[in-house]
Formats: C-alpha cells, sequence, structure tokens
C-alpha cells in the first residue's frame, strides 16, 4: 500500500493553492507514495468573501478532522493573519480534539508552508507559532532545513520560505508565487514524503 501524504492548506487568493500543487508534485515524485490535496472548510459567509474580492474556491476536496488519521505523513499551508496562521486553519485544528485525546496523529511527521503579505509579515513567525499545534497532537515537526541548497541563499531577487518550510509574498494580491519559490515548494514536498517513507517502512 502506497505511503499517504495529505496536504492539507487554506488559501483565500489561491497563492498558498499554488504552492500547495507544486508540494503535491514533488512528493509524488517519491516512489510508493501517494499525494492528496485537501483544503479546510471556509468559516467566513460568500457575503463577505465578496467583499473581500475572494475568487471561487477550487474543486479540491474538503477534509474532515477524522480523515487525518488515514494519512501517515503531512504538509500543512496557510496565510498568515498577524503572524500567525489563519482562523480558518485553526478552526480547524481546533476540531480535532477527538484526534488527541487518542492521540491518532502522534508519531507521524508534518511540514509547514504559508503565504504572507510582505517580507516582515510572519515568514517565520507563522510557522512557528504552529507547531504548538503538532506538538498537542505528539507529531514530528519536519523542517527543510538548508536542503533546499544555494535557493535557501538567494539575495539577487525576493523569495518566500525559509528553513521552516517553503513560502510566497502575495503582496497586494497581484504578486504570485516565483519558480524559485515554486522550486522549493517541490523540494518540500519530496523532502517530507522521503522522510514519511523511510518512517512507515521502518516501523
Amino acid at each position: 500500500m502506497a505511503v499517504q501524504v495529505y496536504i492539507v492548506y487554506y488559501s483565500m487568493y489561491g497563492h498558498v493553492e499554488r504552492l500547495a500543487q507544486e508540494i503535491k508534485k514533488g512528493a509524488d515524485s517519491v516512489e510508493g507514495v501517494e499525494a492528496k490535496l485537501w483544503q479546510v472548510p471556509e468559516t467566513l459567509a460568500d457575503v463577505v468573501l465578496g467583499k473581500m474580492s475572494a475568487p471561487p474556491k477550487s474543486d479540491v476536496p474538503i477534509i474532515t478532522p477524522n480523515e487525518l488519521s488515514e494519512a501517515d505523513g503531512f504538509v500543512f499551508g496557510f496565510p498568515t493573519r498577524f503572524g500567525m496562521m489563519a482562523a480558518q486553519f485553526k478552526a480547524f485544528l481546533d476540531a480535532t480534539g477527538g484526534l488527541w485525546k487518542t492521540q491518532q496523529l502522534a508519531g507521524k511527521p508534518a511540514g509547514i508552508f504559508y503565504s504572507t503579505s510582505s517580507q516582515g509579515g510572519g515568514q517565520e513567525t507563522t510557522a512557528l507559532t504552529a507547531i504548538t499545534q503538532l506538538v498537542h497532537h505528539g507529531m514530528l515537526f519536519v523542517p527543510i532545513g538548508y536542503t533546499f541548497g544555494a535557493g535557501m541563499f538567494e539575495m539577487e531577487e525576493l523569495k518566500g520560505g525559509s528553513p521552516y518550510g517553503s513560502g510566497t509574498y502575495a503582496g497586494d494580491g497581484s504578486r504570485q508565487p516565483t519558480k524559485l519559490e515554486l522550486e522549493q515548494a517541490f523540494h518540500q514536498g519530496m523532502y517530507i514524503a522521503t522522510i514519511t517513507k523511510k518512517l512507515k517502512e521502518s516501523a
């Protein structure tokens, strides 16, 4: 049976979703791994989203908390709100109390990716503050460190991401993930999938 890696995300304007797509490609490139994209439920009313000029959601399926137990590893993605994960994703995690009580996610690896509007908007704090969610579930945080190589030291162009995980800058919403940011996302998917596979095979 294939190793299951779930890429679970919330995306309002599409930036996080674009990274998620590339992370899936990276994970799927590892032999014996099957990656799947999931969205968490929206908490805002359609009228509010309309006023925020948010585009319609894609057809990626909506995950329920209990479905998390089916995965061997995860990559969680979200935009930042004041240096922390968006409330939509936090609301989803708040609904995982049943999994926490039985520690069904304990020992499973998880990575984090994100989008911020600016360079000082939380490229590191968004991931750092999200780690507490993994800790209480007993999950294993898997940062990418500097395994992306030279791309981690790029100084000539604006690049999101950090040793905590891949990332992008949305700016006013018009900026899209760059080639380098997408390459980093691909690497993160491949890296976490490889670790997830090793852990499952050694269990």
